[in-house]
């Protein structure tokens, strides 16, 4: 398949790209800075110095591609709005140039509250984050999904709790739910269940929740 990655040079991004790569696909890596993408020579490699804020600069990089993947993550508390105009780009981008091809988008699960958590957790300690430390990344998840959700585009929304450079290990998942008690997940563990969710159809159009 054709891929193209956004956020590739990003924690999570740079193990999408090499795990992308390992499985045999062509990648375009979408960058700021190609110094910053530590991916060795690859023939199925391209890398695209674009601004994935601006849907005319990523334009040429969606078009033609089997499938999106958009792992832009949040930033210090004074940039809480990087996935959100990251998703307001790529829904637009895709809709005029690429609007067949699959979209992969990454949040997480803090803003979304289910029966997949536990009472303590969706009653007590969710809120209680999400109205204080982490409310401006917790509403920018939100902002994200509604764009998201309101696009006509084949999509997928990744939900991943608390993301750590671990090694990999077996995760759980759920559809259109959160994981009990699924507190944290690799980067590398994320980007393979993001392979996995672009090779099964059913998750066209779903929210897949992720957790050890």
């Amino acid at each position: 398949m054709k891929l193209t990655v956004l956020g590739a040079t990003g924690g999570t991004g740079q193990h999408v790209v090499r795990q992308a790569l390992d499985a045999g696909h062509h990648v375009t890596a979408v960058v700021r800075d190609p110094a910053r993408l530590p991916v060795g020579a690859d023939p199925r490699l391209e890398v695209v110095v674009a601004d994935a804020f601006d849907p005319d600069s990523i334009a040429a990089a969606v078009s033609g591609r089997d499938a999106v993947i958009d792992t832009l993550g949040p930033r210090p508390k004074t940039e809480a709005t990087v996935c959100s105009r990251g998703a307001a780009a790529v829904v637009a981008a895709m809709s005029a140039n690429n609007p067949a091809a699959r979209l992969l988008v990454v949040t997480g699960n803090g803003h979304a509250r289910d029966a997949g958590d536990g009472p303590f957790t969706r009653y007590v300690i969710k809120p209680l984050i999400g109205n204080t430390v982490l409310k401006k990344q917790f509403d920018d998840f939100a902002r994200t999904e509604r764009l998201v959700f309101d696009s006509k585009l084949r999509w997928t929304v990744l939900r991943p709790p608390q993301l750590t450079d671990g090694g990999r290990k077996p995760y759980r998942t759920a559809v259109d739910r959160n994981v009990r008690g699924g507190f944290r997940l690799s980067r590398a563990d994320l980007a393979d269940a993001i392979m996995v969710a672009l090779g099964d159809p059913r998750t066209v159009g779903r929210t897949v929740g992720l957790g050890y």
